[in-house]
């Protein structure tokens, strides 16, 4: 059985790792991987990629590039204490080592950390040679466990600020342009709802988003719905928004209605105006002639025709 086959919950497949045997539960270090050669065993023997080995702690270091930079500390005591019962499930993937001997976290620094907490000396780590690919670190962080929505922000605003478009990044993380543009918002809320955000009262970027538009109008109602320590739900931040859609429509409304009236009076408007006028006229004749003209009276049956000769008077040249 191979020592990370027992994870207890599907993650990225990101290297094949050698057989191991199958360890029992017990301290840490016993379930690290008693066969894994270690650097030292290795000797001047080329380092092997793809392959696990045991290396110290100390000759690891984390990517400053890494898109998750939030590491909730009962999340990393949680895998600590996971990692004394069971060990590190599966290696930390990294670098070749640079000069001074040292490798470059790629994927695995919540686990590096969890590690360290967990007073491991040495952990099983893979070495692969492929250029680092910051994409692949932000989908290996959302299988195993997503992004902060701030930590997702920042690298989308990394990736903005190189010169890739929002459809492009959108295509990259298989999201829509509406969700890149509320984690953008994410970086510019005022303080108050980055206060709501980092105290996890409100972590729905869209609904953060909609606040940050309320904010601009009634900065106070946003004020009152902060006040508290309860969770901020989309539906109290829909129900700000609504007297803000109404006055933005309201608003609308009266900047076109100067044009609409002036287009209703153009000679085109006031032609297509007088057809269907005259296709109403049209279908009531026709009814009334249905109908009889012995119960009508005759000066009102008359009236009615000189009105309809007085109408093609005006259209004639």
């Amino acid at each position: 059985m191979r020592l990370w086959d027992r994870m207890k919950a599907p993650q990225l497949e990101l290297l094949d790792a050698p057989p191991s045997p199958d360890p029992s539960p017990g301290p840490a270090e016993a379930s690290t991987g008693p066969d894994l050669p270690t650097i030292e065993s290795l000797g001047t023997e080329p380092r092997p990629q793809g392959e696990a080995l045991l290396v110290p702690l100390a000759a690891l270091f984390e990517d400053p590039a890494n898109p998750r930079t939030e590491f909730p500390e009962t999340e990393l005591d949680e895998l600590a204490d996971d990692i004394r019962r069971h060990g590190i499930l599966q290696p930390i993937v990294v670098h070749p080592a640079d000069a001074s001997g040292r490798f470059r976290i790629h994927f695995g620094a919540k686990r590096f950390r969890a590690a360290a907490r967990a007073g491991l000396a040495q952990v099983p780590v893979t070495i692969r040679s492929a250029a680092a690919d910051p994409y692949a670190q932000v989908a290996e962080n959302q299988k195993r466990h997503g992004l902060s929505p701030l930590d997702l922000a920042r690298f989308i605003r990394s990736r903005v600020d190189l010169g890739e478009t929002n459809a492009a990044i959108a295509g990259r993380l298989g999201i829509d342009l509406t969700t890149v543009a509320h984690h953008l918002a994410l970086l510019e809320l005022p303080p108050p709802l980055e206060t709501a955000l980092k105290s996890g009262r409100c972590v729905s970027p869209r609904t953060l988003y909609e606040l940050r538009k309320v904010h601009q109008k009634r900065p106070d109602a946003v004020a009152e719905l902060l006040q508290g320590d309860k969770p901020i739900t989309r539906d109290a931040a829909a129900a700000l928004l609504r007297p803000v859609r109404r006055q933005r429509s309201a608003g609308r409304a009266a900047a076109l209605a100067p044009k609409v009236a002036k287009k209703a009076g153009s000679p085109g408007m006031l032609a297509v105006r007088a057809e269907l006028l005259c296709t109403q006229l049209e279908t009531a004749c026709s009814r009334l002639r249905s109908a009889g003209f012995d119960e009508v009276p005759a000066d009102r049956l008359a009236m009615l025709r000189n009105r309809v000769r007085a109408v093609k008077a005006l259209l004639d040249p």
